[in-house]
């Protein structure tokens, strides 16, 4: 009976713990364990001591991930096109930038501007994975800031960033040495009907077709690339040859979607990839619709160029 009074009294005097009582360190390395969404949401949004407490680790905010929030809504969402969004994404990369202080290692974002990419950029000399595909506002003057300040990157995700260029690949080749991932994948310009009501028209009229241009920039400058994906990239025999013979070390190559690739040159560019352990080929259903019979005399040609062991007609 003593003892069960005893411990009543324990748990009652831990529930009556004050909180607020605990001293900055512990109440850092208690944020340590929290979610970024958490961390923001929670911890820094609770009171002026815990948001001083958080501030007072920079390695707090050495990472700022919002690919799994982005992935909870499961598609691509038409808010996520406006200004509004941009600005919001542009305050918490910023925030991040400021609060990790030359500690931001790995960012992983949508919808950013060049401003807030830029003010990242200078303050992130350790930033080792970037990530900022459906970026419609990422031009190559943000870009170019990311390679003078950023020399330590690893991965670069520019996914659905129309306004970034051939010139971005070459400067950032040139002054990242150690990049080995590299996403550069562009929207479905064969049929968009699953973009179209979410990303703006213009925006998908805009594709870039300099896919030759980026893919002879990858080869010459980028040259220790292990993984590279160029989905529905408009390269032809050209670039990817370029690429085979730049970037011995790919072990990763997607090429889904490329539909000006043939079958047999794909097999003559890639056998000169020894280290390749996975290929992705441009496999794709296309309809009648988009190409006039015309343009290659008969039906057969297709079997050749668009790799037709899952085409249907």
């Amino acid at each position: 009976m003593a003892t069960a009074e005893v411990m009543g009294e324990a748990a009652e005097e831990a529930e009556e713990r004050d909180w607020s009582e605990m001293t900055p360190v512990c109440l850092a390395e208690a944020f340590s364990r929290l979610g970024l969404e958490d961390l923001w949401r929670g911890a820094m949004a609770c009171c002026r001591s815990w948001r001083d407490a958080a501030r007072s680790r920079p390695a707090l905010f050495a990472a700022l991930n919002l690919k799994p929030a982005f992935a909870a809504v499961g598609a691509d969402a038409a808010d996520w096109w406006t200004p509004a969004f941009q600005r919001r994404v542009d305050g918490m990369l910023r925030s991040s930038a400021s609060l990790a202080e030359g500690e931001l290692r790995e960012v992983r974002v949508r919808h950013c501007s060049d401003d807030a990419l830029a003010f990242a950029a200078e303050r992130s000399p350790k930033l080792s994975i970037l990530s900022i595909r459906s970026s419609p506002s990422v031009s190559d003057r943000s870009m170019l800031t990311v390679a003078l300040f950023c020399p330590m990157l690893t991965e670069l995700d520019i996914s659905y960033c129309h306004e970034v260029s051939y010139k971005s690949l070459e400067v950032i080749g040139q002054n990242c040495p150690n990049l080995i991932v590299l996403n550069r994948n562009i929207f479905n310009w064969l049929d968009s009907s699953e973009h179209v009501g979410i990303v703006p028209d213009a925006y998908l009229r805009n594709c870039p077709e300099d896919g030759d241009r980026e893919a002879i920039a990858i080869s010459k400058f980028m040259q220790k690339l292990k993984h590279l994906i160029i989905r529905f990239s408009k390269l032809s025999g050209v670039g990817l040859n370029a690429i085979s013979v730049g970037c011995k070390e790919l072990e990763v190559l997607d090429l889904f979607g490329c539909a000006n690739l043939t079958s047999r040159g794909i097999e003559q560019a890639t056998c000169n990839l020894k280290n390749l352990k996975k290929l992705e080929k441009p496999n794709f259903f296309i309809p009648r619709s988009s190409f006039h019979m015309g343009r290659y005399g008969h039906w057969q040609l297709y079997d050749e160029r668009f790799q037709t062991n899952v085409f249907q007609i």
